[in-house]
């Protein structure tokens, strides 16, 4: 049973609905901690002053905000503490905006909400509601005395997923960066565009998270099992990769898309496009055109040796 790290109210107009909050992922980092080489002993980390090379007890450290190199303005604790939002325990909603407004480079960490005590009815009804008018909530919340914005949409019909964000000032603009083409200066022709796209429809399909996993993660901890048995393990060194020359981009992009389809069993496929029914044989038609008005298709003329045949039967039978 998972415990909550925060328990509070979601407020919006005259509505308070009781909350609790739940982290939604669990980072699989694989952590390593320093060990003395010699030892084999973990390395303890002390705070230092480099002057005197003694040791400063925590009680004696305070916080420096750095204007230039070892220019500091000293702020005391309680400076601080003056500053701090007020804890409310309550996730004031602001505004409802369309999730398709939102980029998501401003989500920052995900969460669940989960009904708290007595909340069940108004929980329910703040879900049905927003899923129905597709609508997302931009609060304000307090969690660790620090308040963060937050963005709460409903997943799938039965929870509320709160995610922490980013403020405006602290995403970067795209702008600095100056190795971005000029779409003025750098051009692409119709038919690039084309392969380019026929490319990415060899390659879609439904998103599922299942299939993509952290191959790096799996064989450090896969090295670590094998190292805790006792195996001896071969460091084999790495191939010498030597450049390429880089093909012109039509090549690429038909090179590419060539190699999808025989990934596919597709060699012979033809790029993707809207699907065209394959014209039916005369015959075909008219039989099923036949068919849609009640009448039989006419029948075939008889051959012309058959014909004959038939002629010469009748003339012996005259005689």
């Amino acid at each position: 049973m998972p415990r909550s790290i925060w328990t509070g109210a979601i407020s919006f107009g005259l509505v308070t609905v009781p909350v609790k909050l739940y982290s939604a992922v669990n980072r699989k980092t694989v952590r390593f901690h320093q060990l003395s080489s010699k030892s084999g002993v973990r390395i303890a980390q002390k705070r230092v002053d480099p002057q005197s090379g003694e040791e400063v007890p925590y009680e004696e450290i305070v916080k420096g905000y750095e204007l230039s190199p070892d220019r500091y303005v000293v702020i005391e604790p309680g400076e601080l503490e003056t500053l701090q939002p007020k804890k409310t325990k309550t996730i004031e909603i602001e505004d409802f905006v369309e999730l398709a407004e939102i980029d998501p480079i401003y989500y920052d960490h995900p969460y669940y909400l989960a009904p708290g005590a007595g909340g069940a009815k108004p929980y329910r009804l703040l879900l049905e509601a927003m899923d129905q008018s597709g609508k997302v909530a931009i609060a304000r919340v307090v969690i660790r005395s620090k308040e963060a914005l937050v963005a709460i949409r409903p997943m799938g019909g039965e929870v509320l997923e709160m995610a922490t964000m980013l403020f405006a000032d602290e995403v970067l603009p795209a702008e600095r960066l100056e190795e971005l083409p000029d779409a003025k200066e750098v051009k692409t022709t119709k038919r690039e565009i084309e392969v380019a796209m026929q490319l990415i429809g060899s390659l879609a399909g439904e998103f599922e998270p299942e299939k993509y996993r952290d191959s790096y993660r799996e064989e450090v901890l896969a090295l670590i099992e094998r190292k805790a048995e006792g195996k001896e393990i071969a460091v084999q060194p790495e191939a010498e990769e030597v450049p390429e020359p880089a093909p012109d981009l039509m090549s690429a992009l038909k090179a590419s898309l060539e190699a999808v389809r025989k990934h596919d069993g597709r060699e012979g496929a033809k790029p993707r496009k809207a699907a065209k029914k394959a014209p039916a044989k005369k015959a075909a038609a008219k039989a099923s055109a036949g068919k849609a008005s009640g009448r039989k298709p006419p029948a075939k003329p008889a051959k012309k040796a058959a014909a004959k045949k038939a002629g010469s039967k009748r003339a012996a039978a005259k005689r």
